[in-house]
């Protein structure tokens, strides 16, 4: 699998490299589209293990519901990186840096319920010692 996403990087690079000189606004494209491909490929593979951390809730008793927002915060630090490159890449470096910094805001906007639960144990423990 590592080496089919190798090779569509490889194929989008030299692609988008022939196309520049020639034909710039293809280029742009066949870059997208190659991020576009990879993107997919990277999400079938993400699918399958998600079970994992279904088991691994179930298993400790950590609500589901905190795991489904651990994995949206991967997802979109991911999908930011990714989004950013992008338009590094094309020369929007402020514009990625401004991406970057939204990312990280929903990002601690979405880790709040988790802030809320970890204070939840540590009160429920305190309680417990006294």
């Amino acid at each position: 699998m590592i080496f089919q996403l190798i090779g569509i990087a490889l194929i989008t690079a030299v692609a988008a490299l022939v196309l520049k000189a020639t034909k710039p606004e293809l280029s742009l494209a066949v870059t997208i589209a190659g991020g576009i491909i990879l993107l997919m490929f990277g999400f079938d593979l993400l699918k399958d293990s998600i079970s994992v951390f279904q088991k691994i809730a179930d298993a400790t008793g950590i609500d589901s519901a905190l795991i489904k927002i651990v994995l949206k915060m991967i997802g979109i630090g991911y999908l930011v990186e990714f989004s950013a490159g992008l338009l590094a890449d094309f020369g929007q470096n402020a514009l990625a840096d401004k991406l970057v910094l939204c990312g990280k805001i929903v990002i601690l906007i979405l880790a709040i319920p988790i802030l809320e639960s970890v204070l939840s144990l540590i009160l429920k423990l305190l309680g417990l010692i006294k």
